[in-house]
């Protein structure tokens, strides 16, 4: 079984992709909603942040919004939260792929948005970068409930750039010429049952071998 890693930075189009993957009768393992899973249902957690921070729990419920606003602003909380989700997204991951693995899927996926920044990278096979041009992404991100510029800007310096990760990536999925292209894109990949190196990668190897005809 091959595991792909999903990545890409904020509102790049990396929940989008993984829909099409699923559409494509790929299974997909969503950190995302892990997390608002054990949020929503883990009476460990949801103590333990009543605990701490009891104005963000109404009526047995976590106030996302509330929780992100307090971690926000202080990396000292945002690291407990880290500390305290991120070993229980991991088992759940770890849960599905044995899971995927019984049923001798040929190909399942990981879609995690800190990826690189996690050093998950040495726990897939492959790696998908969602990405699109710097204006698209703004333009969504700022779309979003409570998305302020300074907010993108301090979520963006927590996370690896976009151009460093597409010279990381396997696969690189655009988002920003249409769904139709993504989608094409993905089933490129899974019609290959690889990844396919891109003109532009193939043009550098090209370059690099007339340079230095020894290198392979």
């Amino acid at each position: 079984m091959k595991i792909l890693g999903l990545t890409g930075s904020i509102a790049m189009g990396k929940s989008e992709a993984g829909r099409m993957f699923r559409r494509l009768g790929v299974p997909v393992f969503d950190s995302d909603a892990a997390v608002h899973l054990l949020l929503a249902r883990d009476r460990q957690v949801r103590r333990a942040i009543a605990e701490r921070h009891p104005e963000c729990v109404v009526d047995g419920a976590i106030d996302r919004h509330c929780l992100g606003a307090r971690i926000f602003r202080n990396a000292d909380e945002r690291n407990w939260l880290e500390r305290l989700l991120h070993p229980r997204v991991r088992a759940a991951s770890h849960a599905f792929l044995r899971r995927q693995q019984a049923m001798r899927r040929p190909l399942v996926v990981l879609d995690i948005p800190l990826l690189f920044e996690t050093g998950g990278e040495r726990r897939v096979d492959w790696i998908a970068v969602v990405s699109a041009p710097a204006f698209i992404q703004k333009r969504r991100a700022l779309a979003r409930a409570g998305m302020t510029p300074a907010r993108l800007a301090a979520i963006l310096a927590r996370q690896l750039p976009d151009r460093e990760k597409r010279l990381r990536a396997d696969i690189l999925l655009p988002t920003g010429q249409g769904r139709r292209y993504t989608f094409r894109e993905i089933c490129r990949f899974l019609k290959a049952g690889r990844p396919i190196p891109s003109r532009r990668r193939l043009l550098r190897r090209r370059q690099k071998r007339r340079r230095n005809p020894h290198v392979a």
